[in-house]
């Protein structure tokens, strides 16, 4: 490897360290303390009367040092592990006179250390580690990308942004190291998560997991990735949708069920979409859209109280308001509101595309009536729809899963919610007649053409399953990315993406 200077330089200080018989990445540690637990054994002892300047409390700190100031005989430093940030206080009287020049001269900014010592009170107030002895536990050849080492004042200090967002999400490990910032947008997606599992659970819905690979993608409108297992001669898919493996689940007699998992779907990458994404979805027996809705709203409430504390969610300048009710919209009337078409008068896919023309409006000629509909919702509704809405009753042809609306045919009891202007989340009244399910696959195999993603392929098993009976049901599915987006107030999904798919460096990126 080509090692720049700093990198030489620090290789050298390893090279001292071992010189001197001293493990650079030794086996075992011997932490008593996090630096939050550090802190409040100090505090406890002092309110109980210990001297604030010689608590007698005895730690064993670790942590990467963040910041080095040197004093002659003496030296500060602040640490950070994951609970928190601890300043260390090194006298020669203390540690020696050799140890502390070693620590002046081959410990850098980044570096992991173990420090043992008393918690004290400087004189200007910091509560602080009183070194007695300290040793390297990683000693960091690199210095963090975003680490641009200055000294100011005779303090030697590190600034944590990224001069370009894509290399902090190239380099995640490092955007994680110097931003707090951004590992609390993970922790809050850790809170997230663990909310809708927790509704989830209390609701008696039961956790499973379905096969990421299958002989057969289904459940959504996306080209799926395809890969080859080799003993068995098969061609497999990295799974769309949880969806079908769900609902076989519902005739196995398993009634609320729900996964929490990752989804694979081969298109665009841009500020909503990654190919690799997580999904939750939830099937309920014996229910239909409108409880879903209520089921909707009122889990994604509970997430809000559980995260934020409140109902009230800022996203991108805006004011969400989790609260329900939320506002509900069929297609027809938000595209007759925002679009100025009044679908009614256009039953056809011929009679809507010159009503589409007429207007200028651009769209696929060779599109069926629902996806003419898709695009007047996506370039029109869609980005009207800010406070939290419910869009309803979607039509049949771009909806092969869900049941039909009484008297309308054409027409399924289908929602998705929008917010901020995106999509959110989708739900049915889950269609289990396994004859219309059945016609509805061979129609749109019949209708679309052979590479156009919402066509759904005819699962033979899928419908087996149906025929044994399955129980009326709702079901839902939601992107955890976007959610986190929402609550997390971040404008692109590879925020919230611990390792977000990226072109690679010499493929230009047309976000």
């Amino acid at each position: 490897m080509d090692y720049n200077e700093i990198e030489k330089i620090r290789l050298a200080k390893l090279e001292r360290i071992r010189a001197r018989g001293e493990e650079a990445y030794p086996n075992r540690v011997g932490r008593t303390h996090t630096t939050a637990q550090a802190i409040e054994d100090y505090k406890a002892a002092t309110a109980k009367g210990a001297d604030e300047h010689d608590s007698g409390v005895a730690v064993t700190v670790g942590g990467r040092i963040r910041s080095i100031r040197t004093m002659g005989k003496s030296a500060f430093a602040h640490i950070e592990d994951g609970a928190g940030r601890l300043q260390l206080y090194l006298r020669s009287d203390d540690v020696g006179v050799e140890a502390l020049k070693n620590f002046e001269a081959d410990y850098d900014l980044g570096d992991f250390i173990l420090a043992n010592g008393v918690m004290v009170k400087t004189k200007t107030g910091e509560i602080t580690l009183k070194v007695k002895s300290f040793k390297m536990l990683a000693k960091g050849i690199s210095p963090l990308p975003a680490a641009k080492e200055e000294i100011v004042d005779g303090v030697k200090k590190v600034y944590s942004a990224f001069d370009n967002p894509e290399a902090r999400y190239r380099e995640r490990y490092a955007d994680l190291a110097v931003n707090a910032e951004v590992r609390d947008i993970f922790r809050t997606r850790a809170k997230i998560v663990s909310a809708l599992r927790r509704f989830l659970d209390d609701n008696d819905f039961l956790e499973v997991e379905t096969p990421i690979l299958q002989p057969l993608y289904g459940g959504a409108a996306a080209k799926p990735f395809t890969t080859h297992h080799n003993q068995l001669h098969q061609d497999l898919y990295l799974r769309i949708s949880f969806e079908l493996y769900l609902k076989r689940l519902l005739v196995g007699g398993i009634e609320r069920v729900y996964e929490i998992g990752r989804d694979f779907r081969n298109e665009g990458v841009s500020f909503k979409h990654n190919p690799e994404f997580t999904q939750l979805e939830f099937y309920c027996a014996y229910a239909d859209y409108f409880e879903v809705m209520t089921l909707t709203e009122n889990m994604l409430a509970f997430v809000a109280d559980q995260v934020l504390g409140t109902r009230s969610v800022t996203y991108q300048g805006q004011t969400l308001n989790f609260n329900p009710p939320w506002q509900r919209m069929t297609i027809s009337e938000a595209v007759a509101e925002f679009a100025g078409i009044d679908l009614e008068q256009y039953k056809t896919a011929e009679l809507l595309a010159k009503a589409m023309s007429v207007k200028g409006i651009k769209f696929d000629p060779n599109a069926v009536r629902g996806k003419l509909i898709d695009t007047l919702v996506g370039e029109f509704v869609e980005p009207k729809l800010i406070q939290p809405t419910f869009l309803m009753d979607y039509p049949r042809d771009i909806s092969p899963l869900a049941k039909s609306k009484p008297g309308d045919p054409s027409t399924v009891e289908r929602f998705e919610v929008y917010m901020a202007g995106f999509e959110l989340c989708n739900a049915f009244t889950e269609l289990n007649d396994p004859l219309d399910q059945e016609s509805r696959f061979l129609e749109m195999g019949r209708d679309y053409e052979s590479d156009d993603e919402d066509k759904h392929p005819l699962d033979e098993d899928y419908l087996q399953a149906m025929r044994y009976g399955m129980p009326p049901n709702g079901g839902f599915g939601m992107g955890v990315d976007r959610l986190t987006m929402l609550l997390t107030d971040k404008p692109t999904i590879r925020e919230v993406i611990l390792f977000p798919h990226l072109r690679s460096k010499d493929a230009k990126d047309d976000e």
